[in-house]
């Protein structure tokens, strides 16, 4: 395993940047990232930005120097990289995801406004959030687990259709499309020859939206009961879910 630094070049707010990569790891990145003091709010998915001020001791501490060229080359080599537009940021690639049905996929999570390509977005989901900060959660029988409300869209209709719909009927809770804010997507690349596969990959679309009352009446399924949590009690339900990045980055604003 190897970290890969590239000449600070990149400019913005006022500096230049570079980048820092692992070619195997992203826990080594992390860990590196961390015994040098950068930040993790530096992290975009699949490398760090490091200021040009930190470059040599970046180098100093053993990260090796490479072209940018070079750099991309080496990320993608590691299947590590993680694909996004101008203005949107990386989360992370969270590889072999395992579904209730036995297909897997990598996923990439990406912080955007940007919606993904209508015809690849398959299903949506939507983070609700109290005037007080408080979080809906829902319970799937079929995953087996605590999440937003969400699920898969509908014949003729858009993503955010799809999240009101979802929370209506998972809670009775109405929603106003013009409401919901996108935050966030999740690309999934499945493996295995599953038969839902795109060349474009599928996209899960991530909205927002805050409410100007506090905790109001959910009147759930049986079998899907529904709740206000803190964000705190969110973050503990969630935290063996493989979205769990996605769900830390929205409800702290990262």
């Amino acid at each position: 395993m190897t970290l890969w630094i590239d000449p600070p070049r990149w400019p913005a707010h006022g500096r230049l940047w570079s980048h820092l990569i692992s070619d195997a790891s992203l826990e080594e990145l992390h860990e590196f990232a961390a015994a040098q003091g950068i930040p993790r709010r530096g992290f975009e998915g699949d490398h760090y930005d490091v200021p040009q001020e930190r470059y040599a001791a970046i180098v100093a501490a053993g990260a090796r120097e490479a072209s940018g060229p070079d750099l991309l080359r080496h990320l993608q080599a590691s299947g590590l990289r993680l694909r996004k537009r101008k203005g949107e940021k990386g989360i992370a690639r969270i590889h072999g995801v395992v579904f209730p049905d036995g297909s897997r996929a990598d996923v990439d999570l990406v912080r955007s406004s940007h919606e993904p390509p209508d015809h690849s977005v398959f299903a949506a989901t939507v983070y609700v959030c109290d005037a007080e900060g408080s979080w809906l959660v829902v319970w799937s029988p079929r995953r087996q687990e605590w999440s937003a409300p969400g699920g898969w869209r509908e014949q003729g209709e858009s993503p955010i259709e799809t999240a009101v719909r979802e929370t209506l009927e998972e809670t009775e809770i109405r929603l106003r499309p013009d409401d919901l804010s996108m935050v966030a997507y999740e690309r999934f690349y499945p493996l295995d020859g599953a038969p839902w596969a795109v060349p474009a990959g599928r996209f899960l679309t991530v909205y927002r939206t805050q409410l100007t009352v506090i905790r109001p009446e959910i009147l759930a399924a049986q079998d899907e009961p529904a709740r206000w949590v803190t964000t705190k009690e969110f973050m503990e339900l969630a935290r063996t879910a493989w979205w769990l990045p996605i769900a830390q980055a929205i409800a702290n604003r990262e």
